[in-house]
């Protein structure tokens, strides 16, 4: 039984450890983010991170729209928000990283040949 237990403690220790790395990402994010000419608009992101999963809404000019395919890996996060205009779809890929009180974002027009934007997500108090 002692053998056991001294294996065991090691492998509590590395898995304590490895959430503590983990970065925050639960919480109310609010960020100036670059629209059509120039233009910034302010986006506001409810994230709920549990494991690996990510959930939540982005808030903005169309209202509420659902995550999806939200993941989270160390202080990395992921996911995809699909908008309605009339009848067209349009899907967007948003990749951060949690630093303390920030999420460094790029996002990504599905199909689309521009460069990703970048902004900074920082939360909300």
């Amino acid at each position: 039984m002692k053998s056991k237990l001294s294996l065991l403690a090691p492998v509590l220790v590395l898995a304590a450890s490895t959430a503590a790395l983990a970065a925050n990402a639960t919480g109310k994010w609010v960020a100036q983010v670059p629209g059509r000419d120039g233009q910034t608009r302010e986006q506001t992101f409810n994230l709920k991170a549990e494991g690996d999963k990510l959930t939540g809404t982005v808030s903005g000019r169309q209202g509420d729209v659902a995550i999806t395919d939200g993941k989270v890996k160390g202080d990395e996060v992921s996911f995809d928000v699909t908008m309605k205009f009339q009848d067209r779809e349009m899907k967007m890929t948003y990749k951060g990283k949690v630093e303390g009180d920030e999420i460094k974002f790029t996002r990504q027009r599905e199909g689309s040949d521009r460069p990703p934007q970048e902004f900074t997500a920082k939360r909300a108090k």
